[in-house]
């Protein structure tokens, strides 16, 4: 199956222009989603938005974002989401470099997410790749912004063999400084760090995706594949109530809980 694009757009580096896309270089599709249940009836639940006042339903159409004027929160400034599109309307659907740093100049803690950047049509393929190339040469990284998942965000080009990977960044109000100064730390027992270099060298081997698997999925999975008959309600509980037709509601925690007690 085709994987979805997460966004359309063009690269541009000064006259230089490509029309590309972005694919997420990672995924949660594969990852075990919960629905909310009501536990007397077994239907779900559904999240509906109140008015913190008058307690009633608001309807889609009413729903407005607001920033606050003061302090207590009493008032907003309300802004609608075209108001809110338009601040970051050039950057909406043009990637364009504003500025290089060299290779490994910026720290892992800025990087966010991943994605694959690539060009959407034959025509686009040279200037693309006379980007990727000059890069590659220079041995550096552009810096760009660009709307993506409903927001303006920093991005990062970064060069690789087969393309340009994409990287959002966290902004730098979100980035906390060190909590250990590492040049104060104390000089390691020589006894303590030999032992430690002999383990490093025992456990060392190639990167392989297995060493990362989620084992918590993995139970989860096999806990809900042997709770699928229990699912299936019997004819005297079927006539019993209209709850039982749901079948019986799996505590997925205790389940887990007994797994994780047994392994």
């Amino acid at each position: 199956m085709a994987r979805t694009r997460d966004w359309k757009g063009h690269l541009k580096l000064s006259l230089v222009t490509a029309r590309v896309s972005l694919t997420a270089a990672t995924t949660q599709s594969r990852k075990i989603r919960f629905h909310l249940i009501n536990r007397d009836t077994g239907n779900r639940v559904e999240a509906r938005y109140f008015d913190s006042k008058t307690h009633r339903p608001v309807s889609d159409r009413n729903q407005v974002k607001g920033f606050p004027k003061n302090d207590d929160e009493e008032d907003f400034v309300l802004l609608d989401d075209d108001e809110i599109d338009a601040v970051a309307l050039e950057s909406t659907r043009t990637i364009n470099i504003e500025a290089f740093v060299p290779e490994g100049s910026v720290a892992w803690i800025w990087y966010e997410k991943a994605h694959f950047l690539r060009p959407e049509d034959e025509l686009s393929e040279e200037a693309y790749g006379v980007i990727l190339q000059s890069m590659r040469e220079h041995k550096v990284l552009g810096v760009a912004r660009l709307v993506l998942y409903g927001r303006e965000r920093a991005v990062l080009l970064e060069p690789v063999r087969n393309g340009i990977i994409l990287w959002t960044l966290r902004y730098g109000e979100t980035v906390r400084g060190p909590v250990v100064d590492l040049h104060k730390l104390p000089k390691p027992d020589a006894a303590v760090l030999s032992r430690l270099e002999k383990t490093i060298e025992k456990k060392c081997g190639k990167w392989r995706p297995s060493l990362v698997k989620d084992p918590m999925q993995k139970r989860m999975a096999e806990i809900i594949e042997e709770r699928k008959d229990d699912l299936k309600p019997s004819k005297a509980a079927a006539k019993t109530s209209p709850a039982a037709q749901k079948g019986r509601i799996i505590d997925i925690t205790e389940a887990l809980r007994n797994s994780l007690r047994n392994s």
